[in-house]
């Protein structure tokens, strides 16, 4: 097993100043904040960080100043999906991947695929990649769950496709998965929520959101569950419940920029379509953090 990905990632924002440019040294302390609190990877250009509305050149000018900030110290993984097979393999492809350890690659959204479209689309893009993938299946943004027939297949069949981001938010579709995948084949959490009863049942660990806001507890909470730990490591799950319920309220990363403001580390803002978390939103948020 690619044990690089055991424990907790997390999905990186894109804090912006006031006039919505990319704010970056802010972005610089959120990193060291994370690594210094003792996440196990980084995730650049998911959809915490609102990557639909980055520019081409921004996530590149993004990804290098976290490979930067990181000097080498923690495993990266890069956003590169779409609905667009082609173009996500030439993205692939003129991308400087070499600090790179893996690829996170979303199923296809709008489109809507029948599981075999989507099993030839990871097909092409593992063929195409020399780089290891994670799959995204996120059926709330997608309009398509990747079953777990076809997630296993995938698994089965390409080497470089190395483990599932799975964010169905179906504790079902989660055991399914792990009953049947291969022994090396990482299933990640997509869900804050259930990360740490997925991690208890045989998963590796999650991609998480509310993660980079309280690293240290959030990542104590995912080892404790490696170990099998389930009564400590569920003091630190019920700790983080109401905070978890509060930044998917409204809209992600709305919440999970509310908290960040609320710790002094970046601005509340977001570009549009999204809006910034209401002032009710907030106010819980940063009774919340005072509380913590």
């Amino acid at each position: 097993m690619n044990s690089k990905f055991l424990g907790t990632g997390v999905a990186l924002v894109t804090p912006f100043k006031t006039d919505l440019s990319v704010d970056y040294d802010a972005l610089n302390k959120i990193v060291e904040y994370n690594i210094e609190n003792g996440v196990e990877y980084l995730v650049i250009s998911g959809t915490t960080a609102e990557s639909v509305t980055i520019t081409k050149q921004e996530k590149k000018d993004i990804t290098a100043a976290v490979i930067e900030a990181n000097k080498g110290r923690l495993p990266l993984v890069l956003g590169i999906g779409g609905n667009n097979t082609a173009a996500i393999i030439e993205e692939i492809q003129t991308t400087d991947l070499s600090e790179i350890d893996a690829i996170l690659s979303v199923s296809p959204y709008y489109t809507k695929p029948t599981q075999e479209g989507i099993y030839q689309h990871f097909k092409a893009i593992a063929e195409a990649s020399s780089t290891d993938i994670l799959l995204y299946n996120v059926p709330g943004r997608t309009s398509k769950n990747i079953e777990p027939d076809t997630i296993v297949r995938l698994a089965n069949d390409f080497d470089n496709i190395i483990g599932v981001k799975e964010a169905g938010n179906s504790t079902y579709q989660y055991l399914q998965i792990l009953k049947n995948k291969p022994d090396d084949f990482l299933v990640i959490s997509g869900d804050d929520d259930l990360a740490l009863g997925v991690t208890l049942a045989g998963g590796s660990g999650v991609i998480s959101v509310i993660g980079q806001a309280f690293p240290k507890e959030f990542s104590e909470m995912i080892r404790l569950g490696l170990k099998g730990d389930a009564k400590a490591a569920y003091k630190y799950h019920f700790r983080l419940m109401d905070v978890i319920d509060y930044i998917f309220e409204e809209n992600n990363p709305a919440g999970i920029k509310a908290v960040f403001e609320a710790l002094n580390l970046c601005e509340s803002a977001v570009r549009l379509p999204l809006v910034p978390a209401t002032d009710g939103l907030k106010a819980k948020i940063s009774a919340f953090v005072k509380g913590f």
